[in-house]
């Protein structure tokens, strides 16, 4: 049966029975609301690993002033079930109080690439999720964690914290999981009108078609950008965040498109912001 956490210290004691019995340590953090996406990141820890580990922490520090943190969708009896068919062995699921008691002040900030792309929208965003992502790892200890391409840029700042700061995990990429027209699939895709659903897909209907030009030859990242921006606001969505072509590594704008690049945005669809990315050669 799959055990139910709330203590930092009953985790840590699991975690240290499971290590000492030889045994590898699978990790998936979410946020809970769990979609085919996470349960794709569930299934690879279960191949690779012995023991696995899932939270289901709504980590108020990643939230800014007017965010969705009160709205967030939750239904950790949903969760649960999905969870003990994908045969994980512990859901971490602790409270605010368990993870930022009183007088906790102590905050980690990934420098160069906290503040670009969803961080120059999202202020102090990325210092919630490295802080939060953490403590998970001191707590749950695990040997593998696993994160989605579709956040890309918390996947870059957690690798980098984790080289930085000599954290004993290795942290591998899973890629994007769609639904049948494309949309990356995301809990907040919830919150979705059934008449904005499908400008919804246009979003990744605009990096197919920047993957297109590229590989007609079109390497100028400022027509790339502006032919997804014309594309998005004829489908309908009519506020775009950012059109990003980066570096994979630094997040570095290119201006001419060479080698491995990421190709990002991050959208309004309604009231809900978006994001979604590929990965180019």
């Amino acid at each position: 049966m799959i055990k139910v956490i709330r203590r930092i210290r009953e985790m840590k004691k699991l975690s240290d029975r499971v290590r000492k019995r030889g045994l590898t340590v699978g990790f998936v953090p979410t946020m809970g609301y769990l979609h085919e996406g996470h349960l794709s990141l569930v299934r690879r820890a279960r191949k690779d690993c012995d023991f696995v580990v899932v939270s289901i922490f709504v980590n108020p520090i990643q939230f800014g002033p007017g965010e969705d943190l009160k709205r967030y969708p939750r239904d950790f009896s949903r969760d649960k079930r999905l969870l003990s068919g994908a045969g994980v062995d512990a859901i971490y699921y602790p409270n605010n109080e368990e993870m930022y008691p009183d007088g906790y002040r102590t905050y980690i900030y990934v420098s160069g690439l906290s503040d670009v792309l969803c961080g120059a929208a999202r202020c102090g965003h990325f210092r919630g999720v490295a802080t939060v992502v953490a403590k998970l790892f001191n707590v749950v200890k695990p040997d593998i964690t696993y994160f989605g391409q579709k956040d890309f840029q918390q996947q870059v700042i957690v690798k980098r914290m984790a080289g930085d700061l000599d954290m004993d995990v290795k942290v591998v990429s899973m890629p994007t999981v769609r639904e049948a027209d494309g949309l990356a699939m995301s809990s907040r895709n919830t919150y979705l009108k059934k008449s904005d659903r499908a400008k919804a897909a246009a979003i990744y209907g605009a990096l197919k078609l920047a993957k297109d030009l590229v590989k007609t030859g079109m390497r100028s990242s400022s027509k790339v950008k502006a032919a997804m921006l014309k594309h998005m606001s004829r489908s309908g969505i009519k506020k775009v965040d950012y059109i990003a072509v980066c570096d994979t590594a630094t997040l570095e704008e290119k201006k001419a498109i060479k080698g491995k690049t990421l190709i990002a945005t991050a959208a309004y669809v309604g009231g809900t912001r978006l994001i979604d990315n590929i990965v180019i050669n």
